[in-house]
């Protein structure tokens, strides 16, 4: 059972305030830039998030309900900020693994303590290469 939305709101005013500045340099956390379906407005959402499969799979603690993920899914990607990078990323892909495999190891573990077991899968977005006789 994912974390109540009580926990989700609190970090929302309090935790990603600390923690947001710091979470696209951190190993295990992101930021993910998506933009709102109905406002338009670009929002920035901090996540737990891993490399995985040539892509990024993003751990979902409260639950795949969340109005970010509805907004990454509806426009088909996002941009994510880690490790000191920003990737573009596509194809995203809701599932559940109760054995959490797509997260490295003392990962797992936190997620079986924390009890959560959905995930969003996302690809890099390939390189646009310019096709012959393209200018540079």
């Amino acid at each position: 059972m994912p974390l109540p939305r009580s926990v989700a709101r609190f970090n929302r005013y309090f935790t990603n305030r600390i923690l947001g500045p710091l979470a696209p340099y951190l190993p295990g956390f992101g930021v993910v830039v998506h933009c709102g379906r109905k406002t338009q407005r670009q929002y920035q959402t901090p996540v737990n998030v891993f490399r995985h499969d040539g892509g990024y799979v993003i751990a979902l603690t409260y639950g795949p309900q969340s109005d970010w993920i509805r907004n990454v899914i509806a426009a088909g990607g996002c941009t994510l900020k880690t490790r000191g990078h920003t990737v573009r990323l596509t194809q995203p892909r809701l599932f559940h693994d109760e054995r959490r495999r797509a997260l490295p190891p003392p990962a797992r573990l936190i997620g079986a303590l924390a009890d959560f077991s959905d995930f969003l899968q996302l690809q890099l977005q390939p390189e646009l290469q310019p096709a012959p006789g393209d200018m540079v």
